[in-house]
């Protein structure tokens, strides 16, 4: 195996782990997002967990779409819940940040 090709496939293996952290990271935030939006519409307990789930479903689902971000904001809307969509990314991209340091962390 030449240098050249030992670089590649570094590069190749640090590309699968990049999208796997990726993944993982989304998948915790949509989770984290689907607490904080369950507390917003009064669900609490298992209710809570159900509803996170499905967030974090929608988005797997629908892969490198807003799909987590629709469905909060279709069930505030349905629900009456006042939040605006800056506020919900804004709370979007800190549960981004917390989820990229609770998988660090492990």
């Amino acid at each position: 195996m030449t240098t050249f090709d030992k670089r590649e496939e570094g590069f190749e293996k640090k590309f699968a782990h990049d999208e796997e952290l990726r993944f993982k990271a989304t998948a915790r935030r949509d989770k984290l997002l689907g607490l904080w939006a369950a507390e917003k519409l009064g669900l609490s307990g298992a209710a809570a967990e159900t509803y996170a789930t499905e967030v974090v479903a929608a988005s797997i689902d629908k892969p490198n779409t807003d799909a987590a971000f629709v469905k909060v904001r279709a069930d505030f809307d349905a629900k009456g819940v006042v939040q605006s969509d800056h506020q919900i990314r804004r709370t979007m991209e800190e549960l981004l940040a917390t989820a990229v340091t609770q998988i660090q962390s492990q």
